[in-house]
């Protein structure tokens, strides 16, 4: 039997690699360590690569494994599953990683100008009737820029055709540099051998989604400071499934 809710919060309560601040506390408490990621945590001057919607923390902790010349935070509010990646991360004495557990639309407040250098996004809810809940929308990419350094990597790998295109949509409306994009990540040939070794990570529920025979895509761009963004208006037809195998949500066939 799985360990339970309370053990796992009791457990991240003494984690020296976890910080809880959920909305509710960061609101009273501000974040002392914000612009001091380097000195006060991982005790190095190595680039900070965030992922937004770590869920168990299982990307974190393997990126940490093949990168261990960065740092590595992982970013979500549902703390009993960042347990698995913070347990295995503590059992395995990476202190190349860290986790954050805290609501993604105050994720600036955790971060200073230029502290980080690349976000993944792995995964994420595709939120196909609220485009301001997407995290590749204007409202969390502005957010991004208050803490990325100029030209910051964003990468996005996803089931959702819905917010992969969204995605491009954004990239294309604001002119964002794109570096790489393809709509079926294992079947791409001509990817060099640095993209596979990222790529090569599989988490539980991927690998359950392509053994469904669902294309996993994937697009990496750079997010430039500047003039702010624009949503895109272009309709994208819903993803006809939802993840663990529910049905749409909606009765719409398109939106924006």
């Amino acid at each position: 039997m799985s360990k339970g809710k309370l053990a796992k919060f009791a457990d991240m309560e003494r984690y020296k690699n976890v910080f809880q601040y959920p909305y509710s506390a960061v609101q009273q408490v501000p974040f002392e360590m914000k612009g001091h990621w380097h000195e006060q945590y991982f005790h190095n001057g190595n680039p900070i690569v965030l992922e937004l919607g770590c869920g168990k923390g299982e990307y974190t902790v393997e990126l940490a494994r093949l990168y261990p010349n960065m740092n590595f935070i992982g970013v979500d509010i549902k703390g009993a599953r960042m347990w698995t990646g913070a347990t295995l991360a503590l059992k395995e004495q990476l202190g190349n990683v860290a986790f954050l557990r805290t609501n993604i639309e105050v994720i600036d407040r955790f971060f200073s100008p230029g502290e980080v250098q690349e976000i993944w996004l792995t995964f994420s809810d595709p939120q196909m009737k609220n485009p301001r809940k997407r995290l590749s929308s204007t409202y969390f990419l502005e957010r991004y820029r208050c803490f990325l350094v100029n030209n910051g990597i964003i990468h996005l790998k996803t089931d959702s055709n819905f917010l992969f295109t969204y995605t491009k949509y954004m990239v294309e409306k604001n002119n964002l540099p794109l570096l790489f994009c393809t709509e079926d990540l294992y079947h791409t040939e001509g990817i060099d051998e640095e993209t596979k070794k990222i790529l090569s990570i599989q988490t539980y529920y991927e690998s359950m989604w392509i053994e469904r025979g669902l294309n996993i895509r994937y697009m990496k761009f750079l997010l430039p400071n500047g003039r702010p963004l624009e949503e895109s208006d272009r309709e994208i037809p819903l993803d006809d499934y939802r993840s663990y195998d529910r049905s749409k949500r909606s009765s719409k066939d398109t939106a924006k």
